[in-house]
């Protein structure tokens, strides 16, 4: 039996008359982009010691070998386009890291090729591992959600995900095996190859035995990107994202989210479901209560942390938070590939009442690098200031140095500013698809002890780093005017692009200097999927979340300042210190209930820390 997508999904084509319009590049550009390549893994990525040494894998001699064959070759006698991108594909693949990526020219960049329903791993009671179809494109007929796949073009359905996860391969087996089963669906052709076949043919369990269905592969243009990475701006140079991810996170609202999509269009604050809290940003949030066995509880999910203004995204959770159930607050990041760093570091503040370290990062130290950071030491215009890694680099040479000294990104005050604004106990949702600024969001979360962590995997996808682009690279040489005459970066032909961990993170705490890529963060806790997860709304999932929210006490710290009146609520609580513009100005035991406390001065800002036993378990600011 055959089916296809319904004709009018985004006006798709057929995978073979998509790419009859691929095949334009000549020679001297495919030599340019691998010119290109050399300069961005051998001067400005920061992993490539790590990577040499973890996988057995030598990028830049692969480069030097595939430079040297185009060399011998003609227009007349170059091989077929589609080797060289799958050659370049695959040399920046080896890498294991989904910061680093050669990304395809025109026709590729922007479309995404598809199949018009979505597999997801769920586990039976027993523990066999079981694939379900979780979502369709409105209109696809042949196999309906909760329909269970037993073999890909013949091959067993465990096994084509294997397969399909090494070529796509991520920083850990558990990353590896989510790309394989997402890329079975769904992939991004600005970073994934197309694929080798124009239709599948999918074995399910039917009615009556096993049925086989031929489904076409579609190509369509993609939701587009919500930050311009190639624009020098604070945006583009805190950039901390998965591109696959962030594709697919688009095109998977195309496909199976249409309504989200109309709404961001819209504007204003929309609910998309009947419990939901209405927001802003349906595209980045989904604020809702959730009742359990346990109780019921906030249920925030943060879809991306790709957005343009880390302070409206923090506002808007706060806002959200403050809304729902004060009892526990179940903050879910699954299938986040992550955006801009600030947006994620921002929000550990919220959560916790001890002051907030972000993540520190370096640069490999290299003679280019160290040109950008001597070019950008002091730049008045506040758009990017690499002054704090400059001297470090400047005397590599001398010390010997691999990498710079460490320094953060995001700022300390702003990770600070807002202060602990949800006092009751939290707990964190993660899956191998967490990557980037949510990894760091995650590792955040771990090195200051905001609460559980629930992994539907046994690790995050393990990627930290701070990446940027070709495009930014060259801007950076390019200002403040004059322009650099020697840049060595040169413009990539028919929208080609190349990404590469720039500098790379370590943790704080417990784990300060261990750096986040391929080790990731593991979770406290696991859950494995269930068929009724997959189809009833994470129902189990969400139940053993509440379960760690259950264990943990709720705790409240109210407070209003009126003229030298403090007036203070508070739950769980046996002290409550009181500062007044960071000096100490009273101390109170308490108990649950209201309780008030005199100021002997006026003015600026009150901030009031609740103990337990001896330890800070609370927090709040509020200017008097």
């Amino acid at each position: 039996m055959t089916a296809t997508a319904h004709p009018n999904v985004a006006n798709s084509v057929g995978l073979a008359e998509f790419l009859a319009t691929a095949g334009t590049l000549t020679l001297a550009q495919r030599k340019l982009i691998v010119d290109q390549a050399l300069i961005m893994l051998e001067q400005n990525y920061a992993h490539l010691p790590l990577k040499v040494a973890m996988h057995a894998v030598n990028p830049v001699q692969r480069l030097s070998v595939l430079r040297a064959r185009l060399e011998r070759q003609t227009d007349a006698t170059a091989e077929p386009e589609w080797q060289f991108h799958r050659e370049l594909s695959s040399t920046f693949h080896s890498v294991r890291d989904l910061h680093t990526n050669y990304l395809l020219p025109a026709p590729f960049a922007g479309k995404i090729a598809f199949l018009p329903f979505q597999l997801e791993r769920c586990f039976a009671p027993d523990g066999t591992e079981q694939y379900l179809v979780a979502r369709t494109v409105e209109g696809f007929t042949g196999i309906e959600a909760g329909t269970e796949v037993t073999h890909w073009n013949g091959t067993p359905i465990a096994r084509a995900v294997a397969v399909n996860g090494a070529i796509f391969a991520g920083s850990n087996a558990a990353a590896n095996l989510a790309r394989g089963l997402e890329s079975l669906t769904l992939r991004p052709l600005v970073i994934q190859l197309p694929p080798d076949e124009d239709w599948v043919v999918v074995t399910y369990r039917g009615a009556t035995g096993p049925e086989d269905l031929r489904v076409d592969w579609q190509v369509t243009e993609n939701l587009p990107p919500m930050t311009d990475v190639d624009a020098l701006s604070p945006a583009a140079a805190a950039q901390g994202v998965d591109l696959d991810s962030d594709e697919k996170a688009r095109a998977k609202k195309l496909l199976h989210a249409p309504k989200v999509v109309q709404a961001e269009a819209a504007g204003g604050a929309v609910a998309m479901g009947s419990q939901d809290v209405a927001t802003t940003m349906p595209g980045v949030f989904r604020a809702r209560p959730v009742t359990t066995p346990s109780g019921t509880f906030g249920h925030l999910r943060i879809f991306t942390f790709s957005v343009d203004d880390p302070d409206a995204f923090l506002a808007e959770f706060v806002r959200l938070a403050a809304l729902l159930p004060q009892n526990g607050l179940i903050v879910d990041v699954r299938d986040n590939g992550g955006g801009h760093i600030f947006a994620a570091e921002f929000l550990l503040q919220t959560m916790t009442p001890r002051r907030v370290e972000p993540e520190p990062v370096q640069f490999l130290s290299t003679p280019l690098n160290l040109r950008i950071c001597r070019r950008h030491a002091d730049d008045p215009t506040g758009r990017i200031n690499l002054g704090p890694w400059f001297p470090s680099l400047d005397s590599s040479t001398e010390t010997g140095q691999a990498f710079s000294c460490s320094h953060t990104i995001t700022p300390v005050e702003g990770a600070n500013a807002v202060g602990q604004t949800y006092h009751g106990p939290v707990v964190l949702i993660t899956d191998a698809r967490c990557y980037s600024a949510t990894d760091i969001f995650a590792a955040g979360w771990a090195d200051h002890d905001l609460g559980p962590i629930l992994g539907v995997d046994d690790n995050t996808g393990a990627g930290g780093a701070n990446v940027w682009t070709h495009g930014l690279l060259a801007t950076l040489l390019k200002i403040p005017a004059p322009a650099d005459a020697e840049s060595p970066y040169k413009p990539l032909p028919n929208k080609a692009n190349m990404r590469v961990s720039i500098r790379r993170t370590l943790r704080v705490g417990k784990l300060a200097g261990t750096p986040v890529e391929d080790l990731g963060v593991r979770p406290t806790h696991q859950h494995k999927v269930t068929r009724a997860d997959l189809l009833e709304g994470n129902v189990d999932l969400l139940a053993r979340a509440g379960e760690l929210l259950a264990e943990q006490p709720v705790r409240r710290l109210g407070v209003a300042v009126a003229g030298t009146t403090v007036s203070l609520d508070t739950v769980n609580l046996d002290r409550v210190d009181v500062y007044v513009d960071g000096r100490p100005a009273t101390s109170l035991d308490v108990t649950d209930g209201a309780h008030t406390a005199t100021l002997t001065a006026t003015g600026g800002e009150v901030r009031v820390e609740g103990f337990a036993d001896g330890q800070l378990v609370a927090a709040r600011k509020v200017a008097s």
